[in-house]
């Protein structure tokens, strides 16, 4: 396999016979594609856009939900030689602004009127030529170009088409998200992305006969990339249009292997946690004897017998409605786009979960390292080896280096930027700072997210905030610092934990506005806070903190759509806030010394 549309070859021979190749839940049902109508509709959306005049070398932009549509979408694209332009429908005007215009694109493909509406303008001063997923008298609909693709049959010039094209083209241009100006267009080949999916379908033991989940957004290269990788196993494809319904859909679906963000795992290890703490005496110390059972977990030690023999009754009494509730058949979950606590990794293992936590980036196409399912080759804390294929370095400064077929060709129309972060000699910068521990590969921090104090010494935030949210009382934290003598943090607590243990308590919750600044509530959270400090070193430790009554969230700009903080948003979102911490005209000192937090 030399193309990404090859894909679809497999679907002619391998697959042929499968009848919910795609699946997508509409209107409460679930709308299944068989094989043969997924490369029937590819080949239309071909036709379509080489009836407008699409052709290689031409983009085409994507600002949908996830969905079989994008993938008829994706491949029709791609066989005739253009590009697919995936787009986040959550990003500024100035941002589609930028990206439009820069990608010269010529046609774009909406789901839903609302974003229609929203860049309405935008998309005319382009003169771009739109379809929207949902009927509108406004623009031409996903139907019209079927029909149009229908009405305009041209196999002879796609297969010519398809076979001009090579391993070294360009499939698709992916912006990144632009937490530091304006988006960068990333190239990357089908060789970079066909490198990717071939290597990591090698690492598991799927089957055609299994399920997978899709939830994350498809115009992220890291969902992208599995969504290949599934179809090359030949496994069934079912897309949740809409990330708060996961829980359902997982019960309904009951996938095999999804791929998530900690953000997601980290909200359902807390909703289980919360579900075992409103359990009556007896089965509440039954279920957390078992949590902290898991907690301890060993994936190269199995323990003595004693401890197995209370792990087989933990699964039998706990464990095994934690799989139930997600869905009874979930074998993988594959977490990436930031570090994942290792408590709950180590958690949903002991559980019959395996969890193949990876690292790479867009630039990367994305994966550099990542675990397998197998217990012997994963290392807890760690994002596993690097992958088959891909070389990795470590410079003198620590930054995290990479060299592959998986390495992108280059910003697009920006020869001097892609010059700042790949050497002459072909080593990706990633921007990432990192260790190798024996094989595996352990990432410390962000390059440019470092702080650096006023008296010289760095600190590595993404530690201190992981180390922290081990809390069940902390949903969300920002360190903040730079250029200060101390590290202070701005801290969402988990409310829905808050309440549940104020009601334990015997305290009056309010709700988040009222709980931050309630006493007991807030000198608990202080508790664990200093706690945690103790195991950090002096730099490290957070001093002081301010408790917010909101989440950071995509809306507001200080999430990215993959749920990762946007640092610069948030410092500037805050500013006023982060001053007044540091005048010691707002928020809390932590005190420096062991607390009870029995309390």
């Amino acid at each position: 396999m030399n193309r990404i549309f090859d894909l679809l070859g497999l679907y002619k021979t391998s697959y042929a016979d499968k009848e919910d190749a795609l699946a997508v839940k509409r209107n409460g049902k679930w709308i299944k594609y068989s094989a043969s109508d997924y490369i029937q509709n590819s080949t239309l959306v071909s036709q379509a856009f080489l009836s407008m005049g699409i052709s290689k070398g031409d983009q085409v932009a994507t600002i949908m939900d996830n969905c079989p549509e994008w993938n008829f979408i994706d491949m029709g694209i791609m066989q005739i030689g253009a590009r697919q332009v995936p787009v986040y429908p959550t990003i500024s005007r100035e941002h589609f602004s930028h990206i439009f215009k820069d990608a010269e694109v010529k046609a774009a493909v909406l789901s839903s009127k609302e974003t229609y509406d929203n860049i309405k303008d935008i998309l005319e001063e382009n003169n771009i030529r739109v379809f929207i997923l949902e009927t509108s008298e406004d623009a031409e609909s996903f139907d019209d170009l079927i029909r149009y693709g229908k009405e305009n049959p041209a196999q002879e010039k796609i297969r010519e088409l398809s076979e001009s094209i090579t391993e070294e083209d360009t499939a698709t241009i992916i912006y990144t998200s632009g937490t530091t100006g304006l988006p960068k267009g990333v190239m990357l080949s089908h060789r970079n992305l066909v490198s990717q999916f071939t290597t990591v379908s090698k690492l598991t033991e799927l089957k055609p006969t299994q399920t997978a989940l899709s939830f994350l957004p498809l115009c992220h290269v890291y969902e992208r990339m599995l969504n290949y990788m599934y179809q090359n196993l030949g496994l069934s494809v079912y897309y949740a249009e809409s990330i708060d319904k996961v829980g359902e859909y997982i019960r309904e679906v009951k996938p095999h292997i999804f791929c998530a963000v900690p953000r997601v795992l980290e909200k359902t290890y807390d909703k289980i946690v919360a579900a075992g703490r409103d359990l009556s005496p007896v089965p509440k110390n039954i279920f957390f004897w078992a949590l902290n059972l898991g907690k301890r977990y060993d994936l190269h030690n199995k323990g003595s017998i004693f401890y197995r023999i209370q792990l087989f009754f933990a699964d039998m009494l706990i464990y095994r409605k934690w799989r139930s509730a997600l869905g009874d058949r979930l074998e993988i979950v594959v977490s990436g786009s930031a570090s994942l606590q290792e408590h709950i990794a180590r958690v949903f293992w002991a559980a019959g979960i395996q969890v193949m936590e990876g690292y790479g980036l867009t630039e990367s196409s994305p994966v550099i390292a990542v675990s397998t399912p197998f217990p012997l080759q994963v290392k807890l804390g760690t994002v596993g080896p690097v992958l088959p294929g891909v070389q990795l370095k470590i410079a003198e400064d620590r930054e995290i280096m990479a060299k592959g077929p998986n390495i992108m060709q280059g910003y697009f129309k920006h020869p001097e930027w892609t010059e700042k972060v790949i050497t002459e000699d072909g080593w990706l910068k990633t921007g990432d700072i990192g260790k190798m521990e024996g094989k595996y590969l352990k990432i410390t921090d962000r390059k440019k997210a470092m702080i650096k104090t006023s008296g010289g010494k760095y600190i590595s935030p993404q530690v201190v905030e992981n180390m922290m949210k081990s809390s069940p009382f902390i949903e969300q934290i920002v360190v903040v610092g730079e250029g200060r003598n101390y590290a202070a943090a701005l801290i969402v607590p988990d409310f829905a934990h808050l309440e549940s243990w104020s009601r334990v308590k015997g305290i009056d919750y309010e709700g988040p506005e009222k709980a931050i600044q309630t006493g007991r509530i807030v000198k608990r959270i202080t508790q664990d806070i200093a706690k945690i400090n103790q195991e950090l070193g002096k730099t490290d430790q957070i001093k002081r903190f301010k408790l917010l009554p909101e989440p950071f969230t995509i809306e507001d700009q200080t999430l990215s759509p993959t749920l990762k903080v946007r640092r610069t948003q948030i410092s500037k979102t805050y500013d006023e806030t982060i001053m007044k911490l540091y005048k010691g005209e707002t928020g809390t000192d932590v005190v420096d010394k062991e607390q009870d937090t029995n309390s």
